[in-house]
């Protein structure tokens, strides 16, 4: 997918905001320093967003209620695709992200030696400012993410990205939610674009998000489990099924050669035997019908 020539490319940064208007206006004005092209998506802000970023220069969507990052990040690469970007940064609101990184995120795009870069925390010293229980939560989800692709990082959730012009079309997300990060993953993965990570430093000011914690790791977790069990049921549900098939029969071989030799029922052995066979044989069932069923979506695609 990289090409093999190399020319000048516009960046074009695309910026995320909900009630970032305290914050906005600085950081456009630094960005704007690297380049005039800058997209604000203002995901339903309560605040002057929108207004500040449109008065700044910035090219500004505005989203009518909240529907979440996801849905600006979607906002975003499709109105990169609209404005022809050739290379997109994606670039958090908060201040947490530095500018001065915007030219070490971009470099293996410029060099045609990758189609996507992530701006990885987890990469040189830049991890000694994650807080523990992000940097448990980031590495959970990341080692989920890896079972669905064929590269392996080590930040899948940073959303300092950016992306070469051939990819932009191919990895328009439908999640709203935080687990976007991971769809588009798994889906530049499967279409074999190059996937590099690059060292950042990521400031932490507090906590500014606006998630709770727990919450917002929960719900990227079972969006990255939903991708990883679409787009490999086999693995997702097949390998599981086999496991707790195999406890069924061990445990239901167990009650019957008690049974042959003593004439006694073992009900909690029995029970369990059974049990695990019937939700190894469902999980099985559920692989084979989802892979079915996703083959053949793909195929009315294709």
């Amino acid at each position: 997918m990289v090409n093999g020539k190399e020319r000048k490319m516009d960046i074009v940064i695309g910026i995320p905001a909900y009630n970032e208007e305290k914050n906005i206006a600085s950081l456009l004005l630094k960005l704007k320093q690297i380049t005039g092209k800058i997209i604000v998506c203002n995901d339903g802000s309560s605040d002057s967003t929108g207004e500040i970023a449109k008065n700044l220069g910035a090219v500004v969507i505005n989203h009518e209620k909240n529907f979440g990052y996801g849905a600006a990040i979607r906002s975003i690469l499709s109105k990169g695709i609209e404005i022809d970007a050739d290379i997109l940064v994606t670039f958090d609101a908060d201040g947490q992200h530095r500018v001065e990184d915007i030219k070490t995120v971009v470099e293996p795009i410029l060099q045609n030696k990758a189609d996507i870069v992530i701006g990885s925390r987890f990469l040189d010293d830049g991890k000694k400012n994650v807080p523990t229980y992000r940097k448990v939560g980031i590495k959970t989800i990341t080692s989920l993410t890896n079972l669905s692709t064929d590269t392996k990082i080590t930040d899948s959730q940073s959303g300092f990205r950016a992306y070469g012009k051939s990819t932009l079309k191919d990895i328009i997300p439908f999640e709203h939610g935080m687990g976007v990060s991971t769809e588009i993953l798994i889906k530049a993965s499967k279409k074999k674009f190059g996937i590099v990570e690059v060292p950042i430093i990521v400031l932490y000011k507090g906590d500014t998000s606006t998630h709770n914690p727990v919450s917002h790791g929960l719900s990227v977790v079972l969006s990255t489990m939903k991708f990883i069990s679409i787009e490999h049921p086999l693995k997702f549900y097949g390998i599981p099924g086999l496991v707790f098939l195999g406890i069924g029969l061990f445990f239901i071989i167990w009650a019957i050669q008690v049974f042959s030799e003593s004439r006694t029922i073992l009900t909690n052995v029995a029970l369990i035997g059974f049990a695990s066979t019937l939700i190894g044989i469902m999980l099985i069932m559920t692989a084979i019908i989802l892979f079915s069923l996703v083959n053949v979506v793909r195929e009315s695609r294709s």
